[in-house]
């Protein structure tokens, strides 16, 4: 019995190590063998919200995504999808739609910094928000998982998201 518990207690703590080291290694800045992760994966990069300039009928935030030197560059294109608002962790139910040329490819990585436009019609009664979710595009789909801004803006029906363009 004794033997048993040594080694269930050795397989265990082997199996957290490599379980660890799986999972360390996805998000790390650069991986075994000189390949780095893709700064497009939504752990590997860091987007903020601040605010633009206003326009006709329209307040506009920008949401400026950045990557940390380490990681490979990767190509994004048209506007994010997905796009959700919240409040302190609550959602709004307010969904954008969006605007904008959706084929244009820019390259994203470090030193490479892209941004977003987010469109609210002034002519309604907006919600005050600090954070948006979004599914990132590359030319040919989505990039699987969910980034996360955040910045104090506001958002009301008819919120729209233009495409990703260069620069922060």
């Amino acid at each position: 019995m004794r033997t048993i518990g040594k080694f269930f207690t050795t397989v265990t703590t082997s199996a957290l190590v490599v379980a660890a080291g799986v999972g360390g290694a996805q998000a790390a800045p650069a991986a075994a063998g000189g390949v780095a992760p893709s700064a497009c994966r939504p752990a590997n990069h860091i987007a903020r919200i601040t605010e633009g300039p206003a326009g006709s009928g329209h307040r506009h935030y920008r949401v400026s995504v950045t990557a940390p030197r380490g990681y490979e560059s990767c190509e994004l294109a048209g506007s994010p999808t997905g796009v959700r608002f919240s409040d302190h962790g609550s959602g709004t139910g307010i969904t954008a739609g969006r605007y904008g040329d959706q084929k244009t490819v820019v390259t994203f990585g470090p030193g490479h910094p892209v941004h977003f436009d987010i469109q609210v019609p002034s002519d309604r009664r907006a919600t005050p928000v600090d954070e948006a979710s979004f599914t990132l595009r590359a030319p040919d789909g989505e990039i699987p998982g969910t980034s996360v801004a955040e910045g104090r803006f506001e958002v009301a029906s008819g919120t729209l998201v233009g495409p990703v363009q260069r620069g922060a």
